[in-house]
């Protein structure tokens, strides 16, 4: 299995490349899918993962289907994703993440934010969402932006989040 990238690794302090749209269905891109899918399942805590934490630095990320409480059976994917809207309304957060590992903190994010993405197939979509999902999506985007919860986080202490789980 690919290894999460730690705080430190150059490559998660860059602005990721955006992937060119006849790419999108290309062998690379696909099995960067797949790894990202695989680290995505077989690491109890995760919810989402951004390319750079693999080593890539593409716009890319993956929210695993396990955060669903329904029956999603597949991970949404997310390719050069931008936030198109956000709620004025913030709130101070706890977060971790899978490359800063066992430190949390509470960041600042908006309640509601919506993005616009292209899915595996070439589909351009949109997707709104408030609450953990609007924080995910903010998380994995300043991934993208070379940016870690730690830049912004406040209250930084070594215990798990309140719901378990690790963005």
């Amino acid at each position: 299995m690919i290894e999460v990238l730690q705080k430190g690794h150059k490559v998660l302090e860059q602005q990721a490349e955006k992937i060119d749209l006849k790419d999108i269905l290309s062998p690379k891109i696909k099995n960067i899918i797949s790894q990202m899918k695989d680290v995505l399942k077989n690491t109890d805590d995760a919810i989402a993962l951004a390319g750079p934490q693999i080593g890539e630095s593409l716009r890319i990320f993956i929210v695993s289907k396990k955060f669903f409480e329904t029956n999603i059976n597949s991970d949404l994917i997310f390719i050069n994703p931008e936030i198109i809207k956000t709620s004025k309304e913030k709130q101070w957060l706890e977060e971790g993440c899978l490359s800063v590992r066992d430190v949390y903190g509470e960041v600042e994010r908006c309640r509601k934010a919506t993005v616009s993405a292209i899915d595996e197939h070439g589909k351009k979509f949109t997707f709104g969402a408030s609450g953990l999902m609007a924080q995910v999506f903010q998380h994995e985007i300043d991934h993208l932006e070379g940016i870690l919860f730690t830049s912004k986080a406040k209250n930084i202490h070594g215990e798990k989040t309140s719901n378990g789980k690790t963005i």
